[in-house]
């Protein structure tokens, strides 16, 4: 179909720190963004919750403000949704949240994690569903809910996911996609449905799970309420779009197998595509957005948010977060200190746990009086880049290829950062301009209302690459003999809480 000038596709991410909304023209430049911030709370060590209403209102704030600013000249003929996941809340039959957001990095479902783990082994689950259980997963979060929130969950109806949720508000619709249902532990990965035995075997109703619709479908048409309140025409194509990290492969043109995505923001996820899920337990798969291939998935709850740690404390002026002019100041400091950090070593897990283990925690080691901030930022810079090996080191052990990384985010704004990437890895890194993972969900939103014939022609017209940067072989070198002693350190007990 062709476009014309002033036609907008429309993203909205329900993500961990906010909401937003971006319109992209359909050549895939960002025109326009407009963020609803949002808290998260941890009322104990190793909990992250979120309000559910919050998720609802900043995304439907942050659209009806991406409308305004937009103008009339500009006509929106398609909304696709991403957000964060796995995170849940419980709603009534009403779609009304009852129960606190419990998200991605909550490890409260350590046990019932634990028990599922046993009750099926790690072979069998993972060749089932793709995973291996852990309390990152929307199962154990609802069995926990169920067994210590029973008020709540008496009176839920559905478990969302924050996507889902807003997908509900604008339309009226339930419904999930194939890359957030395979995060429950409920979801069977290869015939791509849900699985009544796994759900029967968690204690939980096969009627909390939504109906699973493609990623590229149209959900439905913008609810005449939500249409007046934003500014919008009623009955606006919805397309259901996918998880934040998937979505963010198709934004950067990872539909077939040699480059990785990866998602540089709070968090880091890593995604190659494969034909059929590896055999590797440690490596979790989702269905492609695309029809089709698989995705592959490992993560690292704190990358982004380590850094943004270390400049917050070490940074920023007068006890403020750290803004745009530090981030400048401490990538031009980074660049100056050799690599190795001068011996300092970063664990950069700041999240009470990661999602495949919940008992590591953060460490900075090897310091000294001649040690300054640009030595613990590099440090921490490091520390990310070597998790990145160890988890690409995952994907190429079950077969995969693994020729080149793709990163989009906010962190793609650290040319040391991205230098540092490159010379761990021992592969090209290629920065990709804007954000993939909204740019991603525009594609589809694009593909659901017809404007993209299909992936290939979305990704011809949409995705732009930046220029690779090379490796250099001597850094790689030295840097290999750091990850030895990096992995050792992260092996330590010293760097797990104690039970």
């Amino acid at each position: 179909m062709p476009a014309s000038d002033g036609e907008i596709l429309v993203a909205i991410d329900v993500g961990t720190s906010g909401a937003r909304a971006a319109a992209f023209n359909p050549a895939g430049k960002r025109v326009l963004e407009v963020r609803r911030s949002y808290p998260t709370t941890s009322p104990r060590p190793g909990w992250a919750e979120q309000d559910p209403r919050a998720w609802r209102s900043a995304a439907i704030g942050a659209l009806a403000g991406l409308v305004r600013e937009l103008g009339p000249r500009r006509s929106v003929i398609a909304i696709g949704l991403t957000g964060q996941c796995p995170s849940v809340c419980l709603v009534d039959a009403r779609g009304r949240p009852v129960s606190a957001g419990l998200i991605y990095r909550d490890n409260r479902a350590t046990a019932e994690a634990a028990a599922i783990r046993e009750r099926w082994g790690d072979a069998a689950i993972h060749a089932r569903t793709g995973h291996l259980p852990a309390a990152f997963h929307i199962g154990p979060k609802l069995m926990w809910l169920r067994d210590q929130q029973p008020e709540a969950f008496a009176r839920a109806r559905h478990a969302l996911q924050p996507r889902d949720l807003v997908a509900h508000a604008l339309t009226g619709e339930l419904a999930t996609d194939g890359t957030h249902a395979a995060a429950t532990l409920a979801f069977d990965l290869k015939q791509r449905a849900w699985a009544p035995d796994l759900i029967d075997a968690m204690g939980l109703s096969a009627d909390l799970f939504p109906p699973v619709r493609a990623s590229s479908e149209m959900l439905g048409g913008l609810l005449s309420a939500v249409a007046r309140r934003v500014g919008l025409s009623p009955g606006l194509p919805v397309i259901l779009g996918g998880a934040d990290s998937q979505a963010c492969a198709l934004g950067v043109g990872v539909v077939a197998a040699g480059p990785v995505s990866e998602m540089a923001g709070s968090s880091t996820c890593l995604n190659a595509a494969v034909a059929a899920p590896l055999a590797v337990l440690e490596v979790t798969h989702y269905p492609h957005v695309v029809p089709g291939p698989y995705t592959t998935e490992t993560g690292i709850n704190t990358t982004g948010a380590a850094l943004a740690w270390i400049a917050d404390l070490l940074y920023a002026r007068h006890g403020r977060r750290a803004g745009n002019a530090d981030y400048v100041r401490l990538d031009a400091e980074v660049a100056t200190v050799p690599p190795g950090s001068d011996g300092v070593l970063a664990i950069p897990a700041l999240a009470d746990g990661e999602r495949t283990d919940p008992t590591l925690r953060g460490a900075l080691t090897g310091l000294s009086l001649r040690h300054g901030r640009a030595a613990q930022a590099r440090a921490t810079m490091e520390g990310v880049a070597f998790t990145i090996r160890q988890q690409l080191e995952l994907i190429t052990a079950g077969g995969a290829r693994v020729t080149e990384l793709r990163i989009s985010g906010g962190d793609t704004r650290l040319t040391t950062w991205s230098r540092i990437k490159a010379d761990v890895l021992g592969i090209p890194v290629v920065t990709v301009p804007g954000d993939a993972a909204v740019g991603g969900v525009a594609m589809l939103a694009g593909m659901g209302a017809g404007l993209y014939r299909d992936a290939g022609d979305a990704i011809r017209t949409a995705v732009q690459l930046g220029p690779a940067l090379q490796p250099d072989a001597s850094a790689h070198e030295r840097y290999s003999a750091r990850f030895a002693a990096w992995r050792e350190l992260a092996a330590a007990p010293a760097v797990r809480r104690e039970a």
